[in-house]
């Protein structure tokens, strides 16, 4: 298992160490799970989930569809 140092000023450690001692885990656990979140490669199961969940919501094609037409362009030039 790799081992790594961190450098933080004493504002950031006090955050980090109330953050810590609210999630009940080890700071080493806390910041492997932070890490883990941030370089997350798919979307979380929970956000998948909602796929789909709101059937009002417009897809883009429908939207475009009830736009007006667009204005012809003026050249500035």
């Amino acid at each position: 298992m790799a081992q790594v140092t961190l450098y933080l000023d004493d504002d950031v450690q006090s955050l980090m160490d109330e953050a810590v001692k609210a999630s009940g885990l080890s700071r080493s656990r806390w910041v492997s799970e932070l890490i883990r979140r941030q370089v997350r490669q798919q979307w979380p199961a929970d956000i998948l989930a909602m796929a789909g969940s709101f059937p009002d919501f417009p897809l883009r094609e429908d939207w475009a569809a009830a736009q007006p037409p667009d204005i012809e362009r003026v050249s500035l030039e």
